[in-house]
């Protein structure tokens, strides 16, 4: 079975007809019309359903489309790790908000320059969704907080950094007391349901506080703009970047206890073992 015809099929489905299917291909209806009939034939059933002026995808053909385009990925992974270094094609990575401003923009700019033609799809999220994209294969690699739970074998972890504990409060209450902020509040909780927002949420259970709670966000950037119009204070990881800048920093009493660490997680036998291998030098030796 000829990988082309399977991709011309997709064409065909993804645009609605043979002839926009035929303009993104480079080549004539005919010939489209001729690749999915000689997949019909060789599959033994209808694949296209066709009317006067559009084409539809039988129950057949869905039914067996997610693994006509997983044999058109993994082809494209062997034709991509068999060029030159293996280092091209597209690898996908998720990542949590810091890691979006704080990691990525070096990653980016240094893989352009030693990989230019390995890019990145990028997909933002939390912590929770992008480990469960990772588990049903929907991610190559994500950048998140280690799960407060062992991961399976499959995965693989590395420490990227570790992120102390701190509490953030507008530069007016400079001088005060990391317990006196928490105690007067008001606090700008970091969601204790997410991973990293559990850490501090352990923090405030073991001294005992419990503030006066403004909002609750999993949302850190939003967190930091907040204190810093004067709106409360928070308990939050002190990554890199400078979105802490111009506030007052208190760091938490102990803080290697309440340390939040920002891994790397990716398939222990990654579909592209070369690029995975580059990516995880470029993060793990930063210049």
């Amino acid at each position: 079975m000829d990988v082309r015809f399977l991709r011309s099929l997709v064409a065909v489905i993804e645009t609605g007809s043979i002839a926009a299917a035929a303009r993104r291909e480079n080549r004539t209806a005919a010939a489209i019309s001729q690749r999915v009939q000689t997949l019909e034939r060789t599959l033994g059933c209808t694949l296209l359903l066709r009317t006067a002026h559009a084409v539809q995808p039988s129950d057949q053909c869905l039914m067996v489309l997610p693994k006509i385009k997983a044999i058109i990925e993994l082809t494209q992974i062997l034709q991509h790790d068999l060029r030159q270094d293996g280092l091209t094609g597209e690898v996908k990575v998720g990542a949590i908000s810091t890691a979006l401003t704080g990691v990525l923009p070096d990653l980016i700019e240094r893989l352009t320059l030693s990989a230019p033609n390995l890019k990145l799809r990028i997909t933002p999220g939390d912590s929770k969704s992008l480990y469960e994209k990772l588990l049903n294969g929907e991610l190559d690699a994500a950048i998140l907080v280690r799960p407060p739970f062992q991961p399976p074998k499959a995965l693989a972890c590395t420490v990227l950094r570790i992120e102390k504990l701190v509490l953030v409060a507008p530069p007016a209450c400079f001088g005060k007391s990391l317990d006196t902020l928490l105690r007067e509040g008001p606090l700008i909780r970091y969601d204790a349901r997410s991973w990293g927002g559990q850490i501090a949420q352990r923090y405030l259970a073991e001294q005992a506080i419990e503030p006066e709670v403004l909002c609750e966000l999993d949302a850190l950037e939003t967190i930091v703009m907040l204190v810093a119009q004067g709106m409360g204070v928070s308990l939050v990881p002190q990554w890199s970047g400078t979105a802490l800048e111009g506030l007052y920093v208190l760091p938490v009493e102990e803080g290697h206890l309440y340390s939040r660490e920002l891994v790397v997680m990716h398939g222990s036998a990654p579909h592209r073992p070369l690029a995975m291998r580059h990516l995880l030098d470029l993060l793990g030796n930063p210049p």
